[in-house]
């Protein structure tokens, strides 16, 4: 073997023992920090959960109580994550995210938490392409609007009453943007038309059971 044969495996060696040490330095530091990044991930999610989900609402795990809902046709998504919340051993609370297909610029996504009794515990936008400083306003960082569903239920008001104040109904839209928070509006009804059918089928399945829902919501009416 000459010399310069030894001194390129040499260089070889090397890399490779550089390249050993860099993923065991790596490995290391993920066994060390996966704990923390496990327990700030959770904490994210529940954080998430709780802008709908008053703390005072469960004492249980809803993060770990979930059931895997294929409803497309009501929710948006080909499968949904509900999360179930107890109280005392009762249930208190369904949460999980729909979409609201027709929005301006496109599908506006909703977390939604629903009480026992069919009634909102809380809404909030997590996602949309709404034109700023017109139907961004369905965000709560930028009006009330979005909370003025708080403690509404299918009947509160009357079906009718589910649209905006320029079609009839007791939602206000925004000036110069209506089809936002008609999209809204439709999109909470929806879901709120969803759990009062199937809700008590997610609250008895097992946790982490995948429900198969083939119904469809009924045609909105014509505006």
């Amino acid at each position: 073997m000459n010399e310069s044969t030894r001194e390129s495996l040499r260089a070889g060696l090397q890399l490779g023992l550089a390249a050993l040490i860099a993923i065991a330095l790596l490995a290391g530091t993920y066994f060390l920090t996966r704990d923390r990044i496990d327990d700030a991930a959770r904490r994210a999610r529940m954080q998430a959960l709780e802008v709908v989900l008053p703390a005072a609402r469960y004492d249980n795990d809803p993060l770990a109580d979930t059931v895997q809902v294929q409803a497309p046709a009501w929710l948006g998504d080909e499968a949904t994550t509900v999360h179930r919340a107890t109280l005392a051993g009762a249930p208190s609370a369904l949460v999980f995210e729909t979409v609201a297909p027709d929005g301006y610029g496109g599908p506006i996504r909703l977390l939604l938490a629903i009480g026992p009794d069919g009634r909102v515990l809380g809404v909030r936008v997590t996602a949309h392409r709404e034109t700023p400083g017109l139907g961004d306003d369905i965000e709560a960082t930028r009006s009330d609007w979005i909370t003025r569903f708080q403690g509404r239920a299918l009947g509160d008001p009357p079906a009718a009453g589910w649209a905006v104040r320029k079609d009839g109904g007791d939602f206000d839209q925004f000036a110069g943007a209506t089809v936002t928070p008609r999209a809204v509006v439709r999109g909470v009804h929806r879901a709120l038309d969803f759990m009062q059918r199937h809700g008590d089928e997610i609250r008895a399945a097992a946790p982490g059971d995948t429900l198969r829902i083939a119904t469809a919501p009924d045609a909105p009416r014509p505006q």
